[in-house]
Parts: C-alpha cells; structure tokens; sequence
C-alpha cells in the first residue's frame, strides 16, 4: 500500500514538489508496485499489480502516470526491443539504482548487472563531458544495453 509521507519515500516527494506535481494515490501507487518489483515492468504488469487494490485506477491513468514520472525523472522508460516499455525506479531504498543490462535476443531475458560500474560511471562521465563541450549539448540520460544470448540459450545455438 502507498505510504503517504512515510519514511523512506523522500526522495521522490521532493521531485513532485519540485515540479509542480501533487502526489495523487495513483502516483503513489505506481510507485509503491515499482518499489516492490523485483524486475522490469510494462505498463500492463502494473496495471495488473495495481488494479486489485484500487479498481478505479485504469490503464490510461496508469499510462499518463508513467509519462509524468519519466519526465520528473522518478522513473526510467526502457525499450528492450520486445516491443513493450518496461519501468524501473531511478533510485531505491540505498539511492542510485544505476545498473546496466544484458538482454537476452532469444528469450528476452533481461539480467541487472553492476560489474565494473564504477569504470563505467567514469567512462560515461568523460564521455558525456566530451560530448557536450564538442556540440554545446546538455545531455540529461543516457542508455546503455547489451544484447546477446544468456547461457541458457547460447547453449542452444
């Protein structure tokens, strides 16, 4: 159930504010599913994990909530090129949730890695730095996937 004002949800209470946005019960609700997931979900997985509780919450509603988070910067969109959007928190319970993924062309697997992270974060930092100095470009995201075959199915190829 949404925690209004509740310890731990700071974080993104400060990004509504900041933005002009009240935080709504369908807000609070998306968020609260996506705290709990344990992977990526599309706007229908939380429908489906939402609408149990709060039965006047529709997929529309639940389709506009995810575009305001992903514009407020709560949220990240992903396209795993299944042809589905899949959304996961900016930050959990220990801050930054920043991962990479390995995804899985086959079976569309999708593994959460953190392996090198901080080489990464420094790489992309001095990339990004470069890349605004050259073209006067104020990046604001960045998307780094791989995609493969997972052992399970590299064993079948």
């Amino acid at each position: 159930m949404p925690r209004r004002n509740g310890m731990g949800a700071a974080w993104w209470q400060g990004k509504f504010k900041g933005c002009g946005y009240r935080i709504t019960l369908s807000r609070e609700a998306i968020i609260d599913v996506l705290t709990k997931a344990n992977k990526h979900l599309s706007a229908e997985d939380i429908y489906m994990r939402v609408h149990p509780k709060y039965p006047n919450i529709g997929l529309t509603t639940i389709y506009r909530t995810l575009d305001i988070l992903v514009n407020i910067g709560i949220i990240f969109k992903f396209d795993f090129g299944d042809g589905r959007a899949r959304y996961e928190l900016v930050e959990n319970t220990k801050g930054l949730n920043y991962h990479l993924h390995l995804i899985c062309v086959n079976c569309n697997r999708i593994i959460d890695y953190t392996d090198y992270i901080d080489d990464v974060i420094e790489l992309i930092d001095q990339i990004e730095k470069g890349l605004s100095l050259k073209y006067n470009f104020k990046i604001t995201n960045h998307t780094i996937q791989f995609y493969g075959f997972c052992k399970e199915c590299a064993g079948k190829e």
